[in-house]
């Protein structure tokens, strides 16, 4: 038979991977819905129009053509597509249902998106994301691009005590960007942005360049986006260092004041909030064109290269049936991303790969029975609980339990088999117990994730 080679871009985790990855996703939920976040779930397929509607995405939708009713149709409003993200069909979802959501209407979603790009590390065509978004009808306060970035701040920073590094939420405006550009002349707003948003991966050189031959920039100008794009501080004396840039190349105008205003009231409160945490960088951009007001991208300190595993923005035209409008702002966290580093870097991991606490050891098939009743006691309680699969020796029957992470192997009693006795194989103390009462420690009653060793 033919070796199985792995489909690239397709990640698969083992049990103790997965039991990571399971407790990333729990303590996100958790922390969203502290926050009021309700959780909700669309479709995997939308119309293609609708994908291709906004941004630079064209390439990397996996299109469906077997659902169709007419396999070989090409007009995109014939055709479906897997999602490549949770903002386009959320912003579906607040149209279609607009009318029984109460607004400001604020969700988590947490699910599997697909997308065609070369798999690389930390990228992948299939992976898990966890959005949050608030969603108002015709308006939404300011007040909200503060507060999801410090959520999502809270949400990581809960996992710092099983690993996972310190966080930088990097911050910018839209309206700062734009306002400076015009100022400075320039119109084709969205190149300036997809162009600066390839600073880190091109250089200033190579998009120096791109800005002039894709923009009409002129070297000045050029050199002034670049210089804006430099600007970084974690306090409001980042406000400052912009004006003074905008006033020595005439750029100031009323747009970038009122991105200064809302920039530095982000700042302000993270300040207090999340110390540290939250970074104003000017030259993030997000190259998608529907955000219009902050924007944000997250990196793990000391991982960089990674890139950002959290990003987003305020986008106030993206949810609109041309009567009305819904402004929103979101934030998404790439899951697959995140774990994948956490696992290759060795940065966490978990105590075992399966849920099970304890093994009941067999003494023969005929009292195989036995061991279950024992079990079931057991189960009853909450306890989780296997039976060994053999009636071997009890040696082989430990060892089962110890390459699977097992910490505890009970053996029946000759007459009243509840009444047994148990032993922590890790330790190699054994104690007398009884099904009906005993219970392992609370650290050990299911996996736990912990710092790496």
């Amino acid at each position: 038979m033919a070796r199985i080679a792995p489909l690239s871009g397709f990640p698969e985790w083992l049990p103790d991977g997965r039991v990571v990855e399971q407790h990333v996703l729990d303590t996100l939920r958790r922390t969203f819905e502290l926050h009021g976040f309700a959780g909700i779930e669309t479709r995997a397929v939308e119309p293609l129009d609708q994908l291709l509607r906004k941004g630079e995405t064209s390439k990397e939708v996996y299109v469906l053509r077997r659902l169709q009713a007419d396999p070989d149709a090409v007009d995109s409003d014939k055709q479906l597509g897997l999602h490549f993200d949770l903002t386009v069909p959320f912003a579906r979802y607040v149209l279609e249902n607009a009318g029984r959501l109460s607004f400001p209407f604020k969700r988590y979603q947490i699910q599997k998106v697909w997308r065609g790009e070369r798999p690389q590390d930390g990228r992948f065509r299939e992976f898990a994301q966890a959005d949050i978004d608030v969603v108002g009808a015709g308006e939404l306060p300011y007040h909200y691009e503060v507060e999801l970035p410090l959520v999502m701040a809270e949400a990581l920073g809960r996992l710092a005590d099983v690993g996972l590094p310190p966080v930088r939420i990097l911050v910018n405006n839209r309206k700062v960007a734009e306002g400076f550009y015009r100022g400075l002349g320039l119109d084709d707003v969205e190149g300036v942005l997809r162009n600066l948003d390839k600073l880190d991966k091109v250089g200033p050189d190579a998009v120096a360049e791109l800005l002039g031959t894709e923009c009409g920039a002129t070297p000045e100008q050029a050199k002034a986006c670049l210089e804006l794009a430099g600007i970084t501080g974690s306090d409001v004396s980042v406000i400052d260092a912009v004006r003074a840039l905008a006033a020595a190349y005439g750029a100031g105008t009323e747009l970038l004041e009122a991105g200064l205003a809302e920039l530095g009231a982000l700042i302000e409160a993270a300040a207090v909030r999340a110390p540290g945490v939250v970074v104003a960088d000017l030259k993030i951009a997000r190259g998608l064109d529907y955000y219009t007001g902050s924007v944000y991208e997250t990196v793990l300190v000391g991982h960089e290269g990674l890139g950002s595993i959290c990003s987003g923005g305020r986008y106030d035209t993206l949810a609109s049936d041309g009567k009305n409008t819904y402004p929103g702002v979101g934030l998404s966290i790439g899951v697959s991303r995140l774990v994948s580093r956490l696992l290759s870097a060795g940065l966490v991991r978990a105590t075992r790969g399966v849920p099970t606490a304890v093994l009941v050891a067999v003494t023969s098939e005929e009292q195989r029975a036995a061991s279950d009743a024992v079990a079931a006691a057991l189960r009853a309680r909450g306890i989780p609980v296997d039976v060994a699969p053999k009636a071997a020796k009890f040696g082989k029957q430990i060892q089962f339990a110890d390459r699977r992470g097992i910490p505890y192997v009970w053996f029946p009693g000759e007459e009243d088999r509840a009444a047994g006795s148990v032993k922590d194989i890790r330790s190699g103390e054994q104690v007398e117990a009884d099904a009906g009462t005993w219970a392992p420690p609370a650290q050990d009653w299911w996996p736990r994730v912990v710092p790496g060793v």
